[in-house]
């Protein structure tokens, strides 16, 4: 068996179940479960922003588990998925910031060579990233007052997105 080390509260993953450490020191066996799901959007490329945590919030009162966590990931290299409070005023402030820091209008040696002319979409993605772990506990989203659940998706035209949607919990 392995140690789930010296910390009270500690819990452990084997196979389809956690052992939790208790503050009693013993060892509470809990059955896990997994799911997988998908969302769906259509995006407009140019750092357009939209807000998903309402459509994650409901794959989560879907599932069986009450607590856990939920992975988000998209694939593709010109769209990341991160957290920011979703008004007009934030989103605007991160396209500039994104503009100032991974601007648009320079050459990209990836454009050189594919020129598809969206060198700019792939740096500002891997910058983002492309997925996200958020935990959750009574079937809600542990998320901050103003934060929500974004996809960014930076290409240079529109583009149709799955973001893959794993959730793990008890």
């Amino acid at each position: 068996m392995s140690s789930c080390g010296s910390f009270p509260n500690r819990v452990c993953f084997f196979g389809s179940y956690f052992l939790h450490l208790n503050h009693s020191r013993h060892f509470q066996v809990t059955n896990m479960h997994t799911s997988a799901g998908m969302i769906s959007l259509h995006t407009k490329g140019f750092a357009d922003t939209q807000n998903i945590t309402d459509k994650v919030q409901a794959l989560i009162r879907e599932n069986p588990s009450v607590a856990g966590i939920v992975t988000l990931f998209i694939p593709g290299s010109t769209a990341g998925i991160t957290t920011i409070e979703f008004e007009p005023g934030v989103v605007s402030d991160f396209r500039k910031a994104l503009e100032r820091l991974i601007p648009q209008n320079i050459q990209y040696e990836h454009d050189t060579r594919w020129g598809d002319g969206n060198g700019f979409a792939h740096v500002r993605a891997s910058f983002i990233g492309p997925s996200l772990t958020v935990p959750f506990s009574e079937r809600s989203l542990l998320l901050g007052t103003w934060q929500q659940i974004v996809v960014v998706d930076f290409d240079n035209r529109p583009r149709d997105r799955e973001i893959i949607v794993q959730i793990l919990g008890e």
